[in-house]
C-alpha cells in the first residue's frame, strides 16, 4: 500500500491550542473544587495538577495532545510525547505512567499510526515511565498525545507563580519552533532550521529539570502554546514585573528571518492580542517581538532562580548541549508588566 502523508490540520502542535483569552473566559466560570489535598488545580493556571497523597508523596497529573506539525509520523510521536511529559518536569516531578490519546482517520494507513505510537513509546521509556494503555477514536484528522502521571515531594513542588523579586529568568531551550514549522509547511524553511527545531522539540525537559534541581529554583513553567510572554505573564500573576532582554534570547537563528517574511501563526497573533496591555517594547525588532509571542511545541523550561545560583545553573543547562540563556529578571516595578528591551 502506498504510504499516505499525514494530513495537516489548520494548526499543528501547540499552535492548535485555544487562545489564552478564550480559555480564561471559560475556566473562570467553573467552580473550584475544595479539597485541602489538591495543592494545584485548574484555577492556578499552572502546568499540571498536584494532589497530595501522603506527607511525602503527591501525584502530578497532566494531559496534552495535538495535530501533527511535522511530516514524519515517528518524529511527530516523539514530539507529542515529549511535549506531554514536559508538564511533569515543569512541576519538578518524576514521570511514572502514561496513557496514549489517539484520534485517527479510518481510511488512513495504520502503519502511520504504528510509527506515531512507536515514537511516543520511546520517549516515555526515555523518561523512565511506563506506557500503561490509552484510548483511541476515529476522527477526520490525526491527533496524538499522552495523559501522564508523575510523583513529587509535596514540599518541593515548583509552582509557576512563586518567583521572587530579583530572581533571574533562565530559559532552557531556543525559541522560534512555531515560526520554523510554519515556514516548513509552505516549503520555506531550510533543513538546518528544521533540524534545529526537531532537536529542540524531541529533547525531554527531564535533563534540564535534573540539572536545575540542585539550585532550588523558586518557580518554573514550560513554554508552549501561549509563547514565552504568555507563560511569563502567568508566572508574574500581577504580583511582580519583569525585564526581558531580547538580545539575550536563545532562538533558532533562521526564525527571525522567517518572521520578517511574515511566516507567522494565528496563535502568535492571539497571544499578542491577549497580552496587549501586559507588555512594553523598547527598541525591539519586529522579528524578536514575534519570536516572543511565538507558540512553542515541546518548548523549554522558564525558571525563576535566585541571582546567586543563576550562573551555575546556566552552566549546568549549557552542558546539555541546547541553546539556553539568562534572559531577564523579576522586578518589583510595574507589577504585571513585562518590559522588553535590548
Amino acid at each position: 500500500m502506498e504510504k499516505q502523508p499525514i494530513v495537516f490540520c489548520k494548526g499543528g502542535g501547540c499552535t492548535a491550542k485555544l487562545g489564552p483569552g478564550a480559555l480564561a473566559h471559560v475556566l473562570e466560570k467553573l467552580p473550584p473544587f475544595q479539597d485541602p489535598n489538591l495543592l494545584i488545580g485548574f484555577d492556578h493556571s499552572d502546568d499540571a495538577a498536584v494532589y497530595k497523597l501522603t506527607d511525602d508523596i503527591a501525584m502530578v497529573q497532566t494531559l496534552d495532545f495535538f495535530p501533527p506539525m511535522v511530516e514524519d509520523p515517528y518524529l511527530f510521536g516523539q514530539i507529542a510525547a515529549a511535549n506531554a511529559l514536559s508538564d511533569i518536569y515543569a512541576m519538578g516531578g518524576t514521570v511514572k505512567t502514561a496513557l496514549n490519546i489517539v484520534c485517527f482517520p479510518k481510511q488512513m494507513d495504520l502503519n502511520i499510526l504504528g510509527q506515531i505510537l512507536q515514537g511516543g513509546a520511546e520517549k516515555v521509556r526515555e523518561a523512565g515511565g511506563i506506557l500503561a494503555g490509552g484510548h483511541s477514536i476515529a476522527d477526520t484528522d490525526v491527533k496524538y498525545g499522552l495523559s501522564v502521571t508523575g510523583i513529587i515531594d509535596p514540599k518541593k513542588v515548583l509552582a509557576n507563580n512563586a518567583c521572587q523579586p530579583g530572581d533571574y529568568l533562565l530559559l532552557t531551550k531556543p525559541l522560534g519552533v512555531g515560526i520554523v514549522c510554519t515556514a516548513s509547511r509552505v516549503g520555506e524553511a531550510s533543513q538546518e532550521a528544521l533540524d534545529a527545531a526537531i532537536q529542540s522539540m524531541t529533547t525531554l525537559n527531564k535533563y534540564a529539570c535534573e540539572a536545575l534541581a540542585p539550585f532550588a529554583p523558586h518557580a518554573c513553567t514550560d513554554v508552549t502554546g501561549f509563547g514565552l510572554l504568555g507563560h511569563l505573564n502567568e508566572m508574574l500573576n500581577d504580583k511582580h514585573g519583569a525585564i526581558l532582554h531580547w538580545n539575550a534570547l536563545p532562538h533558532i537563528p533562521q526564525a527571525a528571518a522567517y518572521a520578517d517574511e511574515f511566516l507567522l501563526t494565528a496563535a502568535a497573533q492571539r497571544n499578542r492580542n491577549h497580552l496587549n496591555d501586559k507588555v512594553s517594547f523598547t527598541d525591539t525588532p519586529f522579528a524578536m517581538e514575534e519570536i516572543l509571542f511565538d507558540p512553542q511545541t515541546s518548548g523549554g523550561l522558564l525558571v525563576s532562580i535566585a541571582p546567586e545560583h543563576a550562573q551555575n545553573a546556566l552552566a549546568a543547562v549549557q552542558a546539555l548541549g541546547l541553546p539556553c540563556g539568562i534572559i531577564g529578571q523579576v522586578t518589583t516595578e510595574h507589577p504585571g508588566i513585562i518590559q522588553v528591551m535590548p
